[in-house]
């Protein structure tokens, strides 16, 4: 569980900036299509920043559903985003109240995937999509952890798979549309990627020990060094699933 300082690291550590989504919110608007005044749930909203972005971006009403009290707070609630306590598999939402929903890296926190996919299927009307925004097992090479710290492919390995997402969706009544893997740019170069890693705000470098973590920064370093003009570009899949 996220405490005030974890959650203030997060955001500093973890939120792209806007700029660096570009595909993220062409595909977004391509698969969900979005239009002002409609309503989007975003199940496990953290601390709000794709909330306010879709506000932003879109024009829609957001309902930025988060269960930790210290990662609400930081939210932004205001005109267009509803904050709300609550979890994906016992949403806070009325039933058929929302036109797309959104899971931004929370498939693998999930405690019970098949009750989420139910949870879901109620809160949506007919036809909307759910956007799922996640690293799946086998699928998570161009990961900026990845790539440098190669240790944090093995904790991807126990997410739900794209074929465990996609079954537990079907049998509560969705329809799989796509699955696609999106760029995003994290940060304008990699040395600057380097400076604004918490270890501590991530799940996937916490779980490494001190040897990898030092071993993953000095390689990262060097590319850094050796190429000063890059962008820290990562790469995570969109999987879109259609309620029926």
């Amino acid at each position: 569980m996220y405490d005030a300082r974890t959650a203030a690291d997060y955001r500093a550590a973890r939120e792209l900036p806007r700029e660096g989504l570009t595909a993220w919110r062409e595909a977004i608007a391509e698969h969900a299509a979005p239009r002002p005044g409609s309503t989007l749930v975003d199940v496990g909203a953290g601390t709000g920043a794709f909330a306010t972005a879709f506000r932003d971006w879109y024009g829609v009403h957001v309902l930025a559903v988060e269960p930790a009290p210290a990662m609400r707070e930081l939210i932004p609630a205001g005109e267009g985003v509803t904050v709300l306590d609550g979890r994906a598999e016992q949403l806070p939402v009325a039933d058929a109240a929302a036109d797309a929903a959104w899971l931004g890296s929370v498939l693998h926190h999930l405690a019970d995937l098949d009750a989420a996919a139910r949870e879901l299927h109620r809160v949506l009307r007919p036809g909307a999509p759910v956007l799922i925004r996640n690293a799946f097992p086998g699928r998570c090479e161009r990961d900026l952890r990845v790539r440098y710290f190669p240790e944090t492919a093995a904790g991807i390995d126990d997410y739900p798979s794209v074929r465990r997402v996609t079954e537990a969706f079907a049998a509560a009544g969705f329809t799989r549309v796509a699955l696609r893997s999106l760029p995003q740019r994290s940060a304008p170069t990699l040395a600057a990627y380097a400076a604004g890693l918490r270890r501590a705000a991530d799940g996937k470098l916490r779980a490494l020990d001190d040897d990898a973590w030092e071993a993953g920064l000095a390689r990262l370093r060097r590319a850094a060094a050796e190429r000063p003009e890059e962008p820290a570009v990562s790469w995570m899949d969109l999987l879109v699933l259609q309620r029926s």
